[in-house]
């Protein structure tokens, strides 16, 4: 037989110092859809923030939306939230989708997760767009969605019975979230301008974690005069605030410089 590579017989040992790691103001978690697009980009721009760390879980679900693979989708839920470990010290958690916290339910959604993380303040895209739009002052809004009508009429009257009026609502009728992912930024802007001139309205909120609309909130509210949020944008705003990390985000609008 051939021998073999000699070994080493010993390994020096070095001592070593440790800190509070990459998470030191906040580790964050996020539970992502599988066949999301945007999300892991906006945030990771939105939260670039020293001393935050985000830690994301993917999610099984059907790339196709409608109400019934939404409610489907709630039996993932937990299982995606125990990837993202309790012994890493999450000081909030996010589930990212925000069709899917309408359809299965807020509540539902976050006893879902206290259940596995116990104590750690939880949220998701249509609360967090909730807590956004009564910061903002906004309790008219423009409805931008990429969904069809059954999925849109259910957010808006979600909105309506929380006390935010939707008197205009506009959708690129689009089922597939892998194709919802592709959707232009161009696309988005000039979708809620649409909806935002309407005086009827004095704020935008732009639904779907898909939706690449992150980079057009400070130019529609240029060009509008009026507060924008997007799902992302207001999930990012909401889990860094229940983490208790304040910080201002230049270039991310309103929601971000002032408050």
């Amino acid at each position: 037989m051939t021998p073999g590579p000699e070994r080493s017989q010993t390994v020096e040992k070095f001592a070593f110092e440790t800190d509070a790691g990459v998470g030191y103001r906040a580790r964050i978690g996020l539970l992502v859809l599988q066949t999301d697009q945007t999300l892991e980009t906006d945030l990771a721009t939105l939260m670039a923030i020293d001393g935050v760390a985000l830690y994301h879980s993917r999610l099984a679900n059907d790339a196709v939306v409608t109400p019934e693979t939404l409610v489907r989708m709630a039996q993932e839920v937990p299982r995606a939230a125990e990837l993202i470990a309790p012994s890493l010290g999450i000081a909030a958690i996010g589930y990212a989708c925000t069709s899917g916290a309408t359809i299965i339910g807020e509540e539902r959604v976050a006893k879902i997760l206290a259940g596995i993380h116990p104590g750690v303040p939880c949220t998701n895209p249509l609360t967090a767009a909730k807590a956004a739009l009564k910061a903002l002052g906004v309790f008219r809004v423009g409805l931008v969605t990429p969904y069809t009508p059954d999925v849109t009429g259910a957010m808006q009257e979600n909105l309506s019975a929380s006390g935010i009026d939707v008197p205009v609502v506009g959708s690129f009728y689009e089922d597939n979230d892998l194709e919802v992912g592709k959707i232009t930024e161009a696309s988005i802007l000039s979708a809620s301008i649409a909806v935002g001139q309407d005086p009827r309205c004095d704020g935008v909120f732009i639904s779907c974690t898909s939706l690449r609309s992150a980079r057009v909130i400070a130019e529609a509210e240029a060009k509008l005069s009026k507060p924008v949020i997007a799902s992302n944008h207001a999930l990012a705003w909401h889990l860094l605030r229940l983490a208790g990390v304040p910080d201002q985000q230049a270039g991310a609008g309103l929601l971000f410089a002032r408050h």
